[in-house]
């Protein structure tokens, strides 16, 4: 934890704050209230600094904030300043979001990846993605921690652990995983130390840590936000998320992210609409006559009567559910894993040429050295066994990783998804996302058992949103929705017209070990 930057931010939170309320709020509210004059953005900043204060590193210490932007009270003093000259710049004026900390921002602060080798990497650069969140009013309060190198280093690993800001911590039980690798952007907005924030995915890194810790996450259509100054690890399947309360909030964050940028190759893919606001359509949103295609993949007993519960939503809300199959989809993990290893090493090393000179790793090469000589930091729970197979690779010229690429990408897409919908007659896929969040073990690494809905949108970049189902022995658990690709919209309004009618997420509690007394599947808040 850089802590002198840490307790600089931190010891502005000034009485102010314990008149702000600001946990449970949506983005939504809270632009009411800055519209109605009822709120500041420096009273908000100040209060979600005060709430890291008493519970990142004390309280429950969740160990979510890697990092706080000193400058963030000098950017919602503008905010308010253009509140009272009447020139708000839209719904993201002085909300305070927080960014994960392998995204660059302009900030006094660096750019980890939570590795060590990092820890000089201040560019002073804003990722696209963030200088849209800016231009749009939004306060950068600061950065999230996350699986170091954002779960690429080892197959071992223990998801929200990183050397830079230690293991993150699932505020619903403490000693469960809040999953990776956006783990610190899912348990800071769980927590309400912010009101939204942004996470990456590759696969699951997005969806897998909003579910685990009661959030809305969207996975979207790859090229639709910009990957532009992101610490890699994959182009064809790496995107930045928006992460939150709720789907609206979500959709807010996500139409101040989207955007083209020249310099994604991606985003040349992407045909952007105009004024298209994705948040402005959810008053629209419904599901009568919806063709929806369910997946009823294995999972653990206790999630069964949750998952009946949020198809009977979906039911009383006009939509028509099919039942359909998974198709086989033989060598999809070994292709992928091929493309993730080839693309780790040309793209991380594309990028470490781009850092300051007082970054000394330069390329993948140098990091698995710096890991090896600084191995008691870096490496006390697990190693850096995919780093080394990723170093073994040959070049995104190499015959056996284009045909990895094409496979990879007909499997998820052509015969796994969109063979799906076809079957159905649909237009979406629903699963349960993944199972119960399971202990974070230090010895063993990542575990649990049950379903994930993350690869087959991933590989193929199709959108994928997750949104709570409520709790299951006391943890969170989310329902998928999936459609193909630039279908974010109709999986944004298929998620709000179930987050309207479920009401199934349950603000969490900070227990120290998980509710197993069996009972009800969701609790109404």
């Amino acid at each position: 934890m850089r802590l002198g930057v840490f307790m600089l931010a931190v010891a502005t939170a000034a009485p102010l704050a314990a008149q702000t309320r600001v946990e449970e709020i949506s983005i939504a509210e809270l632009d009411a209230r800055l519209a109605a004059g009822k709120a500041t953005s420096q009273g908000l900043t100040r209060a979600y600094l005060a709430r890291i204060a008493a519970m990142d590193r004390k309280g429950p210490a969740l160990h979510a904030v890697i990092a706080l932007n000193p400058d963030a009270l000098a950017a919602a003093r503008a905010s308010d300043a253009r509140r009272r000259a009447g020139h708000p710049l839209g719904p993201l004026d002085g909300i305070p979001v927080l960014i994960k900390d392998n995204i660059e921002t302009a900030d006094p602060i660096a750019t980890t990846a939570g590795s060590l080798a990092l820890k000089d990497n201040v560019t002073r650069r804003d990722a696209p993605v963030v200088a849209r969140l800016r231009a749009g009013g939004a306060v950068i309060l600061g950065k999230t921690n996350l699986s170091e190198w954002a779960n690429i280093r080892s197959n071992h690993s223990m998801s929200g652990w990183s050397a830079v800001g230690g293991l993150v911590r699932n505020p619903y039980a403490l000693d469960r995983t809040a999953c990776g690798s956006s783990s610190g952007s899912g348990a800071a907005v769980a927590a309400s130390f912010a009101a939204a924030a942004v996470g990456t995915e590759t696969d699951g890194s997005v969806v897998c840590p909003s579910a685990m810790n009661g959030l809305v996450g969207l996975k979207p259509t790859l090229g639709l936000v910009s990957r532009t100054h992101v610490v890699p690890i994959s182009h064809s399947q790496d995107t930045p998320g928006p992460m939150a309360r709720g789907v609206a909030d979500v959709a807010i964050l996500l139409d101040g992210m989207v955007g083209f940028d020249p310099a994604d190759p991606a985003s040349r893919n992407i045909q952007y609409v105009a004024a298209h606001s994705y948040a402005a359509d959810l008053k629209r949103a419904s599901l009568r006559g919806v063709r929806i295609a369910v997946l009823h993949p294995d999972m653990p007993e206790a999630m069964e009567p949750a998952y009946a519960a949020a198809l009977a939503v979906l039911k009383a809300q006009g939509a028509v559910l099919v039942d359909v199959d998974m198709p086989k989809l033989d060598g999809l993990g070994e292709a992928e894993t091929q493309v993730l290893h080839t693309e780790l090493k040309a793209d991380l090393d594309a990028y470490l040429a781009t850092t300051p000179a007082t970054v000394k790793t330069r390329t993948l090469a140098d990091v698995i050295a710096f890991n090896q000589a600084n191995a008691t930091a870096e490496m006390p729970f697990f190693g850096q066994e995919t780093f080394l197979e990723a170093a073994k690779t040959n070049g995104l010229a190499d015959p056996e990783y284009l045909g990895a690429l094409a496979k990879s990408r007909r499997l998820a897409g052509k015969q796994g998804i969109d063979a799906m919908l076809a079957q159905a007659n649909a237009t979406l896929i629903v699963a349960p996302t993944y199972g119960l969040p399971w202990l974070s073990d230090t010895v063993s690494g990542d575990g649990g058992e049950g379903p994930s809905a993350s690869q087959l949108p991933a590989v193929s970049g199709y959108p994928h949103l997750t949104v709570p189902m409520g709790l299951v022995k006391g943890l969170p658990v989310g329902l998928s929705f999936i459609a193909t690709a630039m279908g974010d919209q109709t999986v944004l309004d298929a998620g709000y017209v179930y987050e309207q009618a479920s009401h199934a997420r349950v603000a969490p509690r900070y227990l120290p070990a998980a509710d197993v007394v069996p009972g009800v599947a969701h609790d109404h808040e």
